[in-house]
């Protein structure tokens, strides 16, 4: 039996038993009883192997199993809890949108920008790149999935710049690292795997990203970069 093998008949054993003497009591046979007339000796015998009438499980595998598969459930439950999209009636591109990439930029498995240009509450043009993953961690996401607010750009985002201002704002971030000096333009490195983020609409967004370019009646301009880190961890 390959070692997959072995984990999967591990696992199928861990969630039919709540204990692990349960586990052994099941292997033990009425004629065991019989001869041996104890039941602790049984047990013993049927954990060392020397009886049962199913696979050897070691004590440590069966509750070092039983343990992850708890901490994986009450972890996919909390992640479950902790989605802020989650029951919202979306009309807007937008809004389903970032409701779709919500689950995977909090778990890390990927990366999105949002770039967004549109007028704030002066009637200022603004614009700037958000980072979504850190966003989500450092603020409550349902005043905007609600409606009771608009995500816009701010001056502590990756990027802001007012268009009346012309005050402009670069900020590196937990997961990129700003390159505001390149001559080509703006450009961002994703700290995880060290890949270029090229947010230029006529160039190539580079390595394991996409650019989504959103039709949506809640800004003038919207735009979603997402970045699939490659990196081992």
């Amino acid at each position: 039996m390959d070692q997959d093998e072995a984990l999967t008949t591990v696992d199928n054993i861990v969630t039919q038993f709540n204990t692990y003497e349960d586990f052994l009591d099941s292997q033990i046979t009425t004629l065991d009883l019989y001869y041996l007339e104890d039941e602790g000796l049984a047990r013993q015998l049927v954990e060392l192997g020397y009886r049962g009438t199913g696979e050897v499980v070691k004590r440590e595998d069966f509750e070092a199993r039983k343990a992850a598969i708890e901490i994986a459930r009450l972890a996919e439950r909390t992640q479950k809890k902790t989605l802020t999209s989650a029951g919202k009636d979306l009309h807007d591109n937008f809004l389903k949108a970032l409701a779709a990439r919500e689950e995977d930029n909090r778990s890390g498995k990927v990366s999105s920008v949002i770039f967004i240009r549109d007028k704030n509450s002066r009637g200022q043009e603004v614009s700037g790149y958000i980072d979504y993953a850190h966003r989500l961690k450092t603020e409550d996401f349902e005043v905007y999935f609600s409606g009771k607010k608009r995500l816009l750009p701010r001056p502590t985002d990756m990027s802001f710049y007012n268009w009346d201002s012309h005050i402009a704002v670069w900020n590196s971030t937990p997961n990129y690292q700003v390159i505001a000096d390149n001559p080509e333009g703006l450009l961002f490195k994703y700290k995880r795997d060290r890949k270029i983020l090229n947010v230029d609409p006529k160039a190539q967004p580079g390595d394991n990203s996409t650019r989504s370019p959103i039709i949506t009646e809640l800004y003038t301009q919207a735009v979603i970069f997402d970045h699939v880190s490659r990196r081992k961890t």
